[in-house]
């Protein structure tokens, strides 16, 4: 049965005049530098009150005096409470919209922010659901969201069968909260199978990167197949194999998919066996920076090029380490594409925003005397949102270009 009542604190959170821009401009942030002064007793991870300097309501939110981000908003309006009901709410409408958008077999139920549910990620895999909280607040009421997941997909006669917590991101000690990763309820077989794009995939929600499986890229891997037909195709950065399979799926001759972590490589290998491509899709464990240069020695060269690194940046502070790591791996890309072949190439950074990557690129085919054609620009799948108040909801930066270099 899911609990009825939400701890709320009188507490007030008054903003210096000039202040609380993000909130204004329709964010969900305060930062720590925007408070003139706090009013009434609280805990952290409670739920107050925001007014701006001259006293005008702005919402409601949970507050952590530990982080930056000094209070998350979740209302803005004074007669709609942080409830269940409220909650209840947020959590229909998220699936609503996933099951008009997108195939929701897996998908992310809960992105954050762009859900108007701060700090809390939950990914659908199959009949799994996978949690990661970042924030104090949301930590609080998590077991709440979740449980209201289980019924709003039971109303669709979805039953989960487990959940499992994935709260291992280094950045929760910014809030003040522990890494954390196990079993929400009972435990069960983390290794899970999906389908999706109609290439199956076992997802391993307990060792796997992040939640397990990225599915941000969904309709980014679809999008290559159509290129991919005979084709001989170079993955790097291949993670459990995702791009490479929809490749080999699609009819490439042969695939081969490159990361430096052996588990990854297995995983893909097994993935690659369970749809009985491990003839046409072979993985290679070693460092893309290092594999490329000698592919271009031995005078390899690929008719479709894919690149999906991670991100190379998470701060502003490192950006210029970042573009120097894009601009090398476009530039030896490149250079392993056929004439009148195919580079799929993306940044998953937020601190890369669409300009910057442009340049980058740009560059990098500048260096490697290599003209592009574009194909498409894409961004992350619709079950990651872009809320445009909330700049860091937008991350997922995706290019197709044909490469030339003859006139």
């Amino acid at each position: 049965m899911i609990k009825e009542e939400i701890k709320t604190s009188d507490a007030k959170i008054i903003l210096k005049k000039g202040e609380g821009r993000t909130i204004k401009a329709g964010g969900l942030w305060v930062f720590d530098n925007e408070i003139a002064q706090i009013e009434g007793q609280f805990e952290n991870g409670d739920i107050v009150s925001v007014h701006d300097f001259d006293g005008y309501f702005m919402g409601y939110g949970f507050i952590n005096t530990k982080s930056k981000i000094q209070v998350r908003l979740l209302s803005r309006k004074k007669d709609n409470k942080v409830t269940v009901d409220l909650l209840r709410k947020r959590v229909q409408n998220a699936w609503n919209y996933r099951k008009e958008v997108i195939d929701t077999s897996s998908c992310r139920l809960i992105f954050g922010e762009a859900d108007f549910l701060p700090g809390i990620t939950i990914d659908k895999f199959a009949d799994v659901l996978v949690v990661e909280s970042l924030a104090l607040g949301i930590d609080k009421l998590k077991e709440i969201i979740i449980d209201l997941c289980k019924e709003v997909l039971a109303g669709d006669g979805i039953k989960i069968r487990g959940v499992y917590e994935r709260s291992d991101a280094k950045v929760r000690e910014q809030e003040g909260l522990p890494r954390t990763k196990g079993f929400i309820g009972e435990p069960f077989d983390t290794k899970v199978e999906i389908v999706e794009n109609g290439v199956h995939y076992y997802v391993d929600v307990e060792n796997g990167q992040k939640t397990g499986f990225f599915l941000d890229q969904k309709n980014n891997r679809a999008a290559i197949r159509r290129l991919c037909k005979g084709k001989k195709v170079l993955d790097c950065f291949t993670h459990t194999g995702s791009f490479a399979l929809n490749a080999a799926s699609a009819g490439a001759s042969s695939v081969l998919g490159v990361d430096a972590s052996e588990l990854g490589c297995e995983q893909a290998r097994e993935n690659a066996a369970l749809n009985g491509l491990e003839n046409i899709a072979k993985f290679e464990c070693a460092d893309v920076f290092d594999l490329l240069p000698e592919l271009e020695k031995k005078g390899e060269l690929f008719d479709v090029v894919i690149l999906d690194p991670p991100a190379f940046t998470k701060s502003r502070a490192s950006i210029k380490k970042a573009v120097t790591g894009y601009r090398e791996i476009n530039l030896r890309g490149l250079k392993l594409v056929k004439d009148g072949g195919y580079l799929a190439t993306c940044s998953c950074s937020h601190f890369m925003d669409p300009e910057l990557l442009e340049k980058t690129i740009r560059e990098a085919a500048r260096d490697a005397h290599k003209r592009l054609r574009q194909i498409e620009f894409r961004q992350q799948a619709p079950d990651h949102p872009i809320l445009w108040a909330n700049d860091a909801s937008y991350y997922l930066k995706f290019y197709i270009f044909q490469v030339v270099d003859e006139m």
